[in-house]
Protein backbone atom coordinates (compact mmCIF):
# COMPACT_ATOMS: atom_id res chain seq x y z
CA UNK A 1 0.00 0.00 0.00
CA UNK A 2 2.93 2.36 0.57
CA UNK A 3 3.71 4.75 -2.27
CA UNK A 4 7.06 4.23 -4.03
CA UNK A 5 9.85 6.58 -2.89
CA UNK A 6 9.55 10.01 -4.46
CA UNK A 7 5.85 9.67 -5.30
CA UNK A 8 3.91 12.74 -4.08
CA UNK A 9 1.54 12.35 -1.16
CA UNK A 10 -1.00 14.28 -3.27
CA UNK A 11 -1.02 14.42 -7.05
CA UNK A 12 -3.68 16.27 -9.05
CA UNK A 13 -3.68 16.06 -12.83
CA UNK A 14 -6.00 17.94 -15.17
CA UNK A 15 -8.59 18.43 -12.44
CA UNK A 16 -11.70 20.34 -13.48
CA UNK A 17 -14.81 21.04 -11.40
CA UNK A 18 -18.28 22.08 -12.53
CA UNK A 19 -21.52 22.73 -10.67
CA UNK A 20 -24.11 22.85 -13.43
CA UNK A 21 -22.92 25.42 -15.95
CA UNK A 22 -20.54 27.04 -13.46
CA UNK A 23 -16.88 26.15 -13.92
CA UNK A 24 -15.02 26.25 -10.59
CA UNK A 25 -11.64 24.71 -11.53
CA UNK A 26 -10.07 24.15 -14.91
CA UNK A 27 -7.15 21.77 -15.59
CA UNK A 28 -5.45 22.00 -12.19
CA UNK A 29 -2.13 20.21 -11.70
CA UNK A 30 -0.62 20.06 -8.21
CA UNK A 31 1.93 17.92 -6.36
CA UNK A 32 2.44 17.89 -2.59
CA UNK A 33 5.53 16.06 -1.35
CA UNK A 34 5.83 14.19 1.94
CA UNK A 35 6.50 16.47 4.90
CA UNK A 36 5.41 19.68 3.19
CA UNK A 37 2.94 22.12 4.70
CA UNK A 38 1.01 23.60 1.78
CA UNK A 39 -1.20 26.63 2.29
CA UNK A 40 -3.97 26.99 -0.28
CA UNK A 41 -5.26 30.54 -0.67
CA UNK A 42 -7.69 32.25 -3.00
CA UNK A 43 -10.57 34.63 -3.16
CA UNK A 44 -14.11 33.94 -1.96
CA UNK A 45 -15.79 31.49 -4.31
CA UNK A 46 -12.54 30.30 -5.86
CA UNK A 47 -13.25 26.71 -4.77
CA UNK A 48 -10.61 26.19 -2.08
CA UNK A 49 -12.76 24.00 0.18
CA UNK A 50 -14.17 22.22 -2.87
CA UNK A 51 -10.63 21.31 -3.88
CA UNK A 52 -9.90 19.96 -0.38
CA UNK A 53 -13.02 17.81 -0.54
CA UNK A 54 -11.98 16.43 -3.92
CA UNK A 55 -8.52 15.61 -2.56
CA UNK A 56 -10.00 13.41 0.17
CA UNK A 57 -12.71 11.90 -2.04
CA UNK A 58 -15.76 13.66 -0.59
CA UNK A 59 -16.48 15.23 -3.98
CA UNK A 60 -15.85 13.88 -7.48
CA UNK A 61 -14.28 16.25 -10.02
CA UNK A 62 -15.83 16.59 -13.47
CA UNK A 63 -12.53 15.66 -15.08
CA UNK A 64 -9.00 14.72 -14.11
CA UNK A 65 -7.43 12.53 -11.45
CA UNK A 66 -6.68 12.72 -7.74
CA UNK A 67 -4.05 10.38 -6.31
CA UNK A 68 -3.04 9.96 -2.68
CA UNK A 69 0.16 8.08 -1.87
CA UNK A 70 0.27 6.92 -5.50
CA UNK A 71 -3.28 5.49 -5.50
CA UNK A 72 -6.47 6.88 -7.03
CA UNK A 73 -8.47 8.34 -4.16
CA UNK A 74 -11.68 6.78 -5.53
CA UNK A 75 -10.04 3.49 -6.48
CA UNK A 76 -12.38 0.68 -7.57
CA UNK A 77 -10.87 -1.59 -4.92
CA UNK A 78 -12.75 -0.99 -1.63
CA UNK A 79 -9.77 -2.22 0.40
CA UNK A 80 -7.52 0.44 -1.15
CA UNK A 81 -10.15 3.13 -0.51
CA UNK A 82 -10.44 2.00 3.12
CA UNK A 83 -6.69 2.02 3.63
CA UNK A 84 -6.39 5.48 2.07
CA UNK A 85 -9.04 6.86 4.42
CA UNK A 86 -6.98 5.65 7.36
CA UNK A 87 -3.92 7.52 6.12
CA UNK A 88 -5.39 11.02 6.28
CA UNK A 89 -7.26 13.06 8.86
CA UNK A 90 -9.40 16.12 8.21
CA UNK A 91 -10.16 19.12 10.40
CA UNK A 92 -13.30 20.83 9.13
CA UNK A 93 -13.74 24.59 9.37
CA UNK A 94 -16.07 24.59 12.38
CA UNK A 95 -14.79 21.36 13.91
CA UNK A 96 -17.81 19.27 12.81
CA UNK A 97 -17.90 17.42 16.13
CA UNK A 98 -20.80 15.03 16.63
CA UNK A 99 -23.07 17.10 18.88
CA UNK A 100 -24.65 14.07 20.56
CA UNK A 101 -21.26 12.53 21.49
CA UNK A 102 -18.91 13.53 24.29
CA UNK A 103 -15.37 14.72 23.68
CA UNK A 104 -14.14 11.21 24.51
CA UNK A 105 -16.57 9.53 22.10
CA UNK A 106 -15.83 12.00 19.30
CA UNK A 107 -12.15 11.11 19.44
CA UNK A 108 -12.89 7.41 19.92
CA UNK A 109 -15.24 7.28 16.93
CA UNK A 110 -12.59 6.61 14.21
CA UNK A 111 -10.84 4.12 16.50
CA UNK A 112 -14.06 2.18 17.08
CA UNK A 113 -14.72 2.16 13.34
CA UNK A 114 -11.59 0.05 12.91
CA UNK A 115 -13.31 -2.78 14.82
CA UNK A 116 -9.97 -4.22 15.90
CA UNK A 117 -9.29 -2.43 19.21
CA UNK A 118 -10.76 -3.25 22.60
CA UNK A 119 -12.20 -0.49 24.78
CA UNK A 120 -9.20 -0.41 27.10
CA UNK A 121 -6.86 0.28 24.18
CA UNK A 122 -9.27 2.88 22.79
CA UNK A 123 -9.39 4.59 26.19
CA UNK A 124 -5.61 4.80 26.35
CA UNK A 125 -5.40 6.16 22.79
CA UNK A 126 -8.07 8.79 23.39
CA UNK A 127 -6.25 10.07 26.48
CA UNK A 128 -3.02 10.11 24.48
CA UNK A 129 -4.64 12.21 21.74
CA UNK A 130 -6.12 14.56 24.33
CA UNK A 131 -2.64 15.07 25.78
CA UNK A 132 -1.23 15.70 22.30
CA UNK A 133 -3.58 18.68 21.87
CA UNK A 134 -2.93 19.86 25.44
CA UNK A 135 -6.24 18.75 26.92
CA UNK A 136 -6.78 16.52 29.96
CA UNK A 137 -8.78 13.34 30.71
CA UNK A 138 -11.25 15.47 32.70
CA UNK A 139 -12.32 17.08 29.41
CA UNK A 140 -13.42 13.70 28.03
CA UNK A 141 -16.99 13.68 29.43
CA UNK A 142 -17.77 17.21 28.19
CA UNK A 143 -20.25 17.68 25.36
CA UNK A 144 -19.44 19.88 22.33
CA UNK A 145 -21.96 22.51 23.47
CA UNK A 146 -19.92 22.96 26.65
CA UNK A 147 -16.67 23.74 24.82
CA UNK A 148 -15.11 27.06 23.91
CA UNK A 149 -14.20 27.70 20.29
CA UNK A 150 -10.56 26.93 20.98
CA UNK A 151 -11.40 23.65 22.69
CA UNK A 152 -13.64 22.61 19.79
CA UNK A 153 -10.67 23.07 17.44
CA UNK A 154 -8.39 21.04 19.71
CA UNK A 155 -10.87 18.19 20.07
CA UNK A 156 -11.43 18.16 16.31
CA UNK A 157 -7.67 18.07 15.81
CA UNK A 158 -7.34 15.18 18.27
CA UNK A 159 -10.02 13.28 16.34
CA UNK A 160 -8.27 14.03 13.01
CA UNK A 161 -5.04 12.63 14.48
CA UNK A 162 -6.66 9.60 16.12
CA UNK A 163 -5.46 7.14 13.46
CA UNK A 164 -1.98 8.70 13.30
CA UNK A 165 -2.42 9.91 9.71
CA UNK A 166 0.38 10.67 7.29
CA UNK A 167 -1.66 13.54 5.79
CA UNK A 168 -3.57 16.20 7.72
CA UNK A 169 -6.12 18.29 5.81
CA UNK A 170 -7.16 21.56 7.47
CA UNK A 171 -10.02 23.80 6.34
CA UNK A 172 -9.62 27.28 7.87
CA UNK A 173 -8.03 25.90 11.06
CA UNK A 174 -8.05 29.23 12.93
CA UNK A 175 -11.38 30.61 11.70
CA UNK A 176 -13.45 32.01 14.56
CA UNK A 177 -10.56 32.16 17.03
CA UNK A 178 -9.28 35.37 18.55
CA UNK A 179 -5.65 36.25 17.71
CA UNK A 180 -4.12 34.72 20.85
CA UNK A 181 -6.02 31.44 20.49
CA UNK A 182 -5.23 31.34 16.78
CA UNK A 183 -1.53 31.85 17.47
CA UNK A 184 -1.53 29.08 20.09
CA UNK A 185 -3.32 26.73 17.73
CA UNK A 186 -0.82 27.41 14.95
CA UNK A 187 2.05 26.70 17.37
CA UNK A 188 0.36 23.44 18.40
CA UNK A 189 -0.02 22.23 14.81
CA UNK A 190 3.55 23.24 13.98
CA UNK A 191 4.88 21.37 17.04
CA UNK A 192 2.89 18.23 16.22
CA UNK A 193 3.97 18.33 12.58
CA UNK A 194 7.62 18.55 13.58
CA UNK A 195 7.23 15.68 16.06
CA UNK A 196 5.14 13.37 13.88
CA UNK A 197 6.29 14.39 10.39
CA UNK A 198 2.90 14.33 8.69
CA UNK A 199 2.14 16.27 5.51
CA UNK A 200 -0.33 19.17 5.78
CA UNK A 201 -2.62 20.80 3.24
CA UNK A 202 -4.63 23.70 4.61
CA UNK A 203 -7.04 26.30 3.30
CA UNK A 204 -6.73 29.64 5.06
CA UNK A 205 -7.48 33.28 4.43
CA UNK A 206 -5.51 34.34 7.49
CA UNK A 207 -2.02 35.61 6.69
CA UNK A 208 -0.74 35.04 10.24
CA UNK A 209 -1.74 31.38 10.01
CA UNK A 210 -0.21 31.07 6.55
CA UNK A 211 3.06 32.69 7.61
CA UNK A 212 3.22 30.63 10.81
CA UNK A 213 2.76 27.25 9.14
CA UNK A 214 3.18 27.04 5.38
CA UNK A 215 6.41 25.92 3.77
CA UNK A 216 4.76 26.25 0.36
CA UNK A 217 1.82 28.27 -0.92
CA UNK A 218 -0.58 27.57 -3.80
CA UNK A 219 -2.73 30.44 -5.07
CA UNK A 220 -6.10 29.62 -6.61
CA UNK A 221 -7.56 32.26 -8.94
CA UNK A 222 -9.15 32.42 -12.39
CA UNK A 223 -10.23 28.76 -12.00
CA UNK A 224 -6.61 27.56 -11.83
CA UNK A 225 -3.50 27.62 -9.67
CA UNK A 226 -1.70 30.77 -10.76
CA UNK A 227 1.35 30.30 -8.50
CA UNK A 228 2.82 27.56 -6.32
CA UNK A 229 6.10 27.65 -4.44
CA UNK A 230 7.76 29.03 -1.37
CA UNK A 231 6.19 32.21 0.02
CA UNK A 232 9.08 34.22 -1.45
CA UNK A 233 8.55 32.65 -4.88
CA UNK A 234 4.80 33.33 -4.79
CA UNK A 235 5.29 36.94 -3.69
CA UNK A 236 7.51 37.46 -6.74
CA UNK A 237 4.75 36.45 -9.20
CA UNK A 238 3.31 39.41 -11.09
CA UNK A 239 -0.46 38.87 -10.92
CA UNK A 240 -3.24 41.24 -9.74
CA UNK A 241 -4.67 38.80 -7.19
CA UNK A 242 -1.25 38.19 -5.63
CA UNK A 243 -0.61 41.92 -5.43
CA UNK A 244 -3.98 42.52 -3.76
CA UNK A 245 -3.79 39.57 -1.38
CA UNK A 246 -0.16 39.65 -0.31
CA UNK A 247 1.45 42.93 -1.17
CA UNK A 248 -0.09 45.48 1.15
CA UNK A 249 2.41 46.80 3.68
CA UNK A 250 0.92 44.74 6.54
CA UNK A 251 0.68 41.54 4.47
CA UNK A 252 4.30 41.78 3.38
CA UNK A 253 5.47 42.24 6.95
CA UNK A 254 3.44 39.26 8.11
CA UNK A 255 4.70 36.96 5.33
CA UNK A 256 8.30 38.05 5.68
CA UNK A 257 8.37 37.47 9.44
CA UNK A 258 6.78 34.02 9.12
CA UNK A 259 8.60 30.84 10.03
CA UNK A 260 8.86 29.73 6.42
Amino acid sequence: MNAPPGVPVIQLRGLSTRFGDAVIHRDIDLDVAAGQILGLVGGSGSGKTTLLREIVGLLVPAKGSVRLFGHTVLDNDPLIRRDLRRRFGMLFQHGALFSALSVFDNIAFPLRELRVLDEEMIRDLVFLKLAMVELEPRHGPLMPAELSGGMVKRVALARALSLEPELLVLDEPTAGLDPDLADNFVKLIRMLQKELGFTVVMVTHDLETLAGLATRVAVLAEQRIIACGTPAEVLAVDHPFIHNFFCSGHALVVMQKGNV
